[in-house]
């Protein structure tokens, strides 16, 4: 740690398996230059986690006792029923019974002290309840947490890294105190089309042929979606990689050996309708599914789109 040498090691190199974003990957590499606590803000599907994971492997090396052994990244998946003794541990009963209850032997360490001088990916965080962000704040701060009836020195000098959807409201939302232990990263989706594109193509299935010109006219629809005034919630990549591979399958079951436009038809409702919420304005008088449906067939009519994607 000394020197900074293993926020160093980590802010020298890319993250290679995360197309576009630069702001963001900048952003959290002078974060953790600083080994600040952060937190990548945005909506389903654009990439906060792979992101956050591809860190994994950006991790250098540690020497423990003359060996070099990988540093840790501990992942936590944010949920209503994560408890503060998942995070930070608890007595072990059958140890306080041979040790004695307030001996650190009787001490069952949580994910907290695993991340050590690593990472501690939290995906998800706004999915805990205000219980655990509490107990989370000492340790947070201080690097120190108090358990049972004695104190535990927090020997996990750890980075916090997590994950925040902000429109997820089924818990508490995150307290101003808690929030202040952090920086704020906020992630959108690709800010070019061609950088989307090449998403879908790296991380879709392969199972035939989905020409060019096609996956670039539905890529462009969905972007006009995702910038569309009708809509509170906007689809996110998920929902283009989704296309993309249920297309194909579309194409394959119609005995198919390269996709057409009708195949991206008949899964864009499948695949778009519950992944986008429509204004108030709007919702009361159609469904979300009638909503897709209709603005699929004005655009393939206003840019004259064909079977191959192309305008004839």
């Amino acid at each position: 740690m000394d020197n900074y040498d293993f926020e160093k090691s980590i802010v020298e190199k890319n993250f290679d398996e995360v197309l576009g974003q630069e702001d963001v990957k900048n952003q959290l590499k002078s974060c953790i230059l600083m080994r600040r606590h952060s937190i990548i803000v945005g909506p389903p599907g654009i990439g906060k986690t792979t992101l956050v994971k591809s860190l994994s492997k950006l991790l250098p090396k540690k020497n423990i006792d003359g060996a070099l052994v990988d540093a840790p990244f501990v992942r936590v998946q944010g949920s209503p029923d994560l408890t503060a003794e998942d995070l930070i541990g608890d007595i072990d009963p059958i140890k306080a019974i041979e040790f004695g209850p307030l001996s650190s032997q009787a001490f069952s360490p949580g994910k907290i002290f695993k991340a050590d001088k690593g990472i501690l990916f939290f995906d998800e965080v706004n999915r805990c309840s205000e219980k655990l962000q509490n107990a989370l704040l000492q340790a947070l701060e201080e690097r120190k947490v108090t358990v049972g009836s004695y104190d535990v020195d927090l020997d996990a000098d750890f980075i916090f890294v997590g994950t925040m959807n902000p429109e997820e409201s089924s818990t508490e939302p995150l307290s101003d105190v808690f929030l202040d232990r952090f920086d704020l990263i906020y992630m959108h989706p690709p800010e070019k089309q061609s950088i989307e594109e090449k998403i879908v193509k790296l991380n879709g299935k392969n199972f035939v042929e989905f020409p060019d010109k096609l996956l670039s006219t539905v890529i462009h629809f969905i972007r006009l979606l995702r910038n569309s005034k009708d809509l509170e919630k906007h689809p996110s990549v998920r929902a283009s990689l989704g296309i993309y591979e249920r297309a194909q399958s579309n194409a394959y079951l119609d005995k198919k050996s390269v996709v057409e436009l009708k195949h991206v038809g008949e899964a864009l409702v499948s695949v778009l309708s519950h992944r986008i919420r429509l204004k108030p304005s709007l919702k009361y008088i159609k469904g979300a599914s009638e909503f897709v449906a209709e603005r699929f067939a004005e655009f393939c009519e206003e840019f004259k789109v064909s079977q191959d994607g192309g305008s004839p």
